[in-house]
């Protein structure tokens, strides 16, 4: 007898009839058990293509309820669902915390994840050594990202974030910048420009010149000040906001205009690209970050599922393999917000890219990580019955109050409410609603960042080092470690002196990486 745990079921009351069948589950997990028995067989491939899927601010509780989420968009219950990160074979946990915070920020986690260096909070690409905000500790203290690692070693590379382009996750792959909110040198104090600083938009075309796709928002940090936006002709606050009078598209342009490269600003144009005609592309979606799932314009703002599959068919064309770093940025915004239904939507999609991306690439070769850079003050709990909205109330009223409660709550944020002395009756209110902030135990403007451990999960090559608890800088040397990149390479020397893990795994990854590129 097989028990299929794919749980693709239409009809949930079937489904939960089985699921009072002890049989049921003993032959689940023994199923289950059995393919955990073929993982001692482990994959040791080189990595030709790694992946990074970063989730800003997705810590385990965002990914639980994003997998019931998930589930109810669907019809089920919920919280038998798979997400595609959960059907990765090895999961490990990360220690977030920067070398001057218990609570992290993007910027210093982003440095530890990309660059494999712990930093300050609020600074990216630069170690420790480096003080935010004053410009005179750069020099000398930067660090350079595995997007760096991999572009020297031949592979091509690509960003694709629903934030800035020059947010602070994205910007750790590439600037060295000892304040994350120097976007332009419109938000730099006049003494770190006379001391020779640069804002993070000109880093990115400037350090790595030719970063192969990047994929995102930020046109406003790139363009000079008050020119009008191409998408929002006339509004000012979407206007240009370079004091230095450059034009960073149009010089990127013209640096690319014999190289087949494309600029584009909107869906239609991503979706008309022939990818095997494409070497370069810059995609700026929107002014500042790009606008949440929920409220997306599916007719001009692309998906992160169909960016993601535009960079991989641009990049997997190099026969030496690519570095693609993918953030799901603005399930961090929701959850600032206090938004949890944002937050959630946006881990959906998320998942939906990865499974995507799963579509388009081999675990014989391709090492593809899944992580967030923190957590948030998101919970949710109350007793709740099998297949609860996860944006419901919980079954009963508050002992001390006798108020009625959401599931999800947050421990501080914009949620907190006094009405007429008390907390708020949400029984009076659509809770149900995309823009509700959920309540919240401390008043603040912003939630807050949580300090827990994020889950890393992983598949491919040598996925097998993500075990156990490890610092969080420890993720890119494994991926360098697998694609044979960075600075520890012996193991790629075969016997006959050629950089590869052995002659018959490179004539494999060879035959593959043809394969896929005749598809």
């Amino acid at each position: 007898m097989f028990v299929s745990f794919s749980f693709r079921q239409s009809d949930s009351n079937s489904f939960h009839k089985r699921e009072k069948d002890p049989n049921f589950w003993n032959l689940g997990a023994q199923q289950t058990l059995s393919e955990a028995l073929t993982l001692q067989d482990l994959n040791k491939n080189k990595a030709n293509n790694l992946i990074l899927f970063l989730g800003d601010g997705m810590g385990i509780p965002t990914v639980t309820a994003a997998r019931i989420l998930k589930g109810q968009l669907m019809g089920q219950s919920g919280e038998e669902m798979q997400l595609e990160m959960d059907k990765f074979p090895f999961v490990s946990l990360a220690k977030t915390y920067n070398t001057n915070a218990q609570v992290p920020d993007s910027a210093g986690t982003a440095t530890a994840y990309l660059c494999g260096v712990k930093a300050n909070e609020g600074t990216v690409g630069v170690s420790a050594a480096a003080v935010r905000s004053q410009c005179n500790t750069t020099q000398g203290n930067e660090v350079t990202s595995i997007l760096r690692w991999a572009k020297d070693a031949g592979k091509s590379v690509g960003i694709v974030t629903t934030t800035r382009v020059n947010h602070a996750t994205p910007s750790a792959a590439y600037a060295h910048s000892v304040d994350r909110d120097w976007y332009s040198d419109n938000e730099m104090p006049p003494e770190a420009l006379e001391a020779g600083c640069r804002d993070i938009a000109r880093q990115l075309f400037e350090n790595i010149p030719n970063i192969d796709v990047i994929m995102g928002g930020g046109r406003k940090y790139m363009f000079p000040k008050n020119m009008s936006d191409v998408e929002y002709p006339g509004v000012a606050k979407q206007s240009g906001l370079r004091k230095d009078g450059r034009n960073l598209v149009e010089e990127w342009k013209d640096k690319k205009k014999d190289k087949k490269g494309f600029y584009i600003w909107n869906k239609k144009q991503l979706l008309s690209l022939n990818p095997n005609n494409v070497d370069y592309l810059l995609a700026l979606f929107e002014p500042g970050d790009l606008m949440y799932d929920l409220e997306r314009n599916t007719e001009t703002d692309p998906s992160l599922t169909e960016m993601v599959e535009v960079a991989i068919k641009i990049l997997k064309r190099n026969p030496r393999g690519f570095y693609l770093l993918v953030e799901g940025g603005r399930i961090d915004h929701g959850h600032h917000e206090g938004k949890a239904k944002q937050a959630l939507h946006e881990a959906v999609e998320m998942d939906r890219a990865i499974g995507r991306a799963a579509l388009m690439t081999s675990t014989y070769d391709t090492l593809t990580v899944v992580t967030a850079d923190h957590s948030h003050m998101f919970n949710f709990g109350g007793y709740t019955p099998r297949g609860n909205t996860i944006f419901g109330l919980a079954p009963m009223t508050s002992d001390v109050d006798q108020k009625p409660f959401t599931s999800i709550l947050y421990g501080n944020g914009p949620g907190y409410k006094i009405v007429s002395g008390g907390r708020e009756n949400i029984s009076t209110i659509d809770y149900t609603e995309n823009d509700y902030q959920a309540q919240a135990a401390v008043p603040l403007s912003m939630e807050t960042h949580g300090g827990e451990d994020v889950a890393v999960f992983a598949k491919g090559p040598l996925a097998h080092l993500f075990h156990g608890v490890h610092e969080q800088n420890y993720i890119p040397h494994v991926m360098a470690y697998a694609a044979c990149i960075g600075q520890n390479k012996k193991h790629c020397v075969s016997q006959s002196g050629t950089d590869g893990l052995s002659p018959v795994l490179s004539t494999i990854a060879a035959l593959l990486t043809v394969t896929r590129l005749l598809s």
